[in-house]
């Protein structure tokens, strides 16, 4: 009974980050279920099926923000580097993908902040069909190796080009519901799936990601940017020391 309570906590907590920040929700929900115990492979497996669910709750929320022009770009390159990504999981220890998640997660702050740190850089970019199909599917090749769906990591690719993040967030979350599920039928394949916690997560993932739609709508963008730094790192920080 306490682990199904655990499961709903860990579901509502990503979820809200989720709808929050314009995330898939794993960088939040990973790090959380190995905590408790899960093994890593088992964590991305549920992070995969609560997605596409916790996504399409936000994103109709966040609906008159979706870019869909630059939607349409990302989500057949998304696609193609989530199924790669998932199918290269099961060749790598726990230790490996913990150390990718940590990788991951500084490129993703990297990204948000990338207008600061280089401002003459950004000023170039746009987000046409060739800087957004291939950075989608790059980033979803390597997100999809630590049992994501790229949605920690669109917010920051749309934003360094250009794309304010609001709208950002709003694009993320829609292209997110494509990306997960074609990864989750790797994972269901290979038995990766708990169903037991993948469905006590959902249901709180549903209800965390609606009520923080609803609050990021409400937050100016500077602290949409800290909170969503601050979220991603401490979690990856936590991650490590707890395989250390």
């Amino acid at each position: 009974m306490i682990k199904f309570i655990e499961f709903l906590l860990i579901g509502f907590v990503s979820g809200f980050m989720s709808g929050m920040f314009g995330i898939g929700g794993g960088s939040v929900r990973i790090p959380l279920l190995v905590l408790i115990g899960m093994s890593i492979k088992s964590a991305f497996g549920v992070n995969l099926f609560v997605i596409p669910f916790s996504s399409l709750t936000g994103a109709f929320t966040h609906r008159r923000n979706i870019e869909w022009k630059i939607a349409g770009y990302m989500i057949p390159a998304g696609i193609g580097g989530s199924i790669l990504g998932a199918l290269f999981v099961g060749k790598f220890s726990d230790f490996t993908l913990v150390m990718l998640f940590f990788i991951v997660s500084i490129i993703t702050v990297a990204g948000v902040h990338l207008q600061r740190i280089a401002p003459g850089l950004t000023a170039k970019l746009r987000p046409g069909l060739i800087p957004v199909f291939s950075g989608t599917f790059f980033l979803n090749l390597i997100i999809g190796l630590r049992g994501g769906s790229g949605g920690s990591l669109f917010p920051p690719l749309l934003k360094s080009l250009g794309v304010e993040i609001k709208k950002a967030i709003a694009t993320s979350l829609f292209v997110t519901i494509f990306t997960a599920l074609s990864a989750w039928v790797i994972y269901l394949g290979r038995g990766d799936v708990p169903w037991d916690a993948a469905i006590f997560v959902l249901l709180g993932s549903i209800v965390g990601s609606r009520t923080g739609s609803k609050l990021s709508l409400k937050t100016k963008p500077f602290w949409l940017e800290i909170g969503l730094t601050v979220l991603i790192l401490g979690l990856a920080v936590i991650m490590i020391i707890k395989k250390l």
